[in-house]
């Protein structure tokens, strides 16, 4: 799964990529959790546009008051799953990200480590959207990833960032046989573990 992750600069890293950008800052987010807005990348007829959508989805049809936000979806089963499949199919959109954290479970502890793209190019996360609500897709783990944790982002180059907003795609096909970065990552202190830590010595190598 994924559930922190790192976002500087969005406006400047999504130049390129969108027509204008909607009440988006060029802040820097060193411990971006879930139920935070967060910069996406939408696709309108006219262009794409960044704006802040919050992290972790209800869906439209869940009507108990305490329904779980859902931050993550399967790849594997995104088609299938009814909270998802017509979200993939009609509303696709695209988190930007410098990095992302996972956890490594030794024993009865949990260790956090930092991910990014081995050519420290942005991430582009796929993710699926409602409404102003947003939740990132996930698969199995690269194996080199898989020594920390058994899932990971779906990471898209930039280069496929709009070809994944083309609804004309399969979307979960495309993500299947896309291309994925090579990452590389390093442990991190424990201060990630709280929400509302955040400056940029979370992402330091605690190995220096």
């Amino acid at each position: 799964m994924c559930g922190r992750y790192v976002v500087t600069n969005p406006v400047s890293k999504t130049e390129k990529l969108v027509k204008s950008a909607i009440q988006v800052d060029e802040t820097e987010n060193y411990n971006a959790h879930p139920y935070q807005k967060l910069p996406v990348i939408k696709k309108y007829k006219n262009g794409n546009t960044l704006e802040n959508l919050k992290w972790g989805l209800v869906p439209g049809w869940a009507k108990e008051k305490n329904f779980k936000a859902l931050i993550n979806a399967r790849l594997e089963t995104i088609d299938e799953r009814v909270s998802f499949k017509r979200l993939i199919r009609n509303f696709r959109c695209v988190a930007v990200a410098d990095g992302f954290y996972e956890w490594k479970r030794e024993e009865k502890v949990k260790i956090p480590h930092y991910f990014v793209r081995k050519d420290k190019k942005p991430i582009f996360f796929a993710g699926i959207y409602e409404n102003d609500q947003f939740c990132l897709i996930t698969e199995e783990a690269a194996e080199k990833i898989k020594a920390i944790h058994h899932r990971q982002p779906v990471i898209l180059n930039q280069t496929d960032v709009n070809r994944y907003l083309n609804l004309e795609l399969s979307g979960q096909g495309f993500l299947k046989d896309c291309k994925k970065p090579n990452l590389v990552f390093h442990e991190v202190r424990k201060d990630v573990n709280k929400p509302t830590n955040n400056s940029v010595s979370l992402i330091q190598n605690i190995f220096g």
